[in-house]
């Protein structure tokens, strides 16, 4: 099933149970979607990776959100976006754990014989690609950092 039929359905559900977090958080998703297949001027189906970078992309502004409304000392306000970050994370692939990132990071600067920090754009490049939707960019980057200085 489609990410776009799969967002569908949970708002159904999340209307009959009368969850307005999941529903607020879904109908996002649903936008984004709508967004990024007029972009393109077709109505063509956007493709799974992109869906995710969609996905990620959601997750990551209403994480920065909360961090914004914590430093503020706005608790009210950074609940919700916290509860619209796991209901968007069950849309996206199982995370993989620093430890696995970096045993896989640790592989592709062997292989690819990467020494010193000016080699950090060609390894996330490659690590970017094999980790897709697995990981973030900023936990990738960070980690490539560590272990290339």
């Amino acid at each position: 099933m489609s990410l776009a039929a799969n967002i569908m359905d949970e708002i159904k559900n999340a209307m009959k149970a009368k969850d307005t977090v999941a529903l607020e958080a879904l109908r996002a998703i649903k936008s984004e979607l709508l967004l990024a297949q007029t972009a393109s001027g077709s109505k063509e189906e956007i493709s799974a990776e992109e869906e995710i970078k969609l996905l990620q992309r959601l997750v990551k502004t209403r994480k920065e959100s909360a961090r914004i409304y914590t430093e503020q000392n706005r608790p009210d306000l950074a609940e919700p976006e916290l509860a619209q970050v796991a209901v968007i994370e069950k849309f996206l692939p199982a995370q993989l754990s620093e430890a696995e990132i970096e045993a896989i990071i640790a592989k592709i600067i062997a292989d690819t014989g990467a020494t010193g920090i000016a080699s950090m754009g060609k390894v996330m490049g490659v690590a970017s690609g094999q980790l897709g939707g697995a990981a973030d960019g900023k936990t990738i980057s960070t980690i490539v950092k560590k272990l290339l200085v």
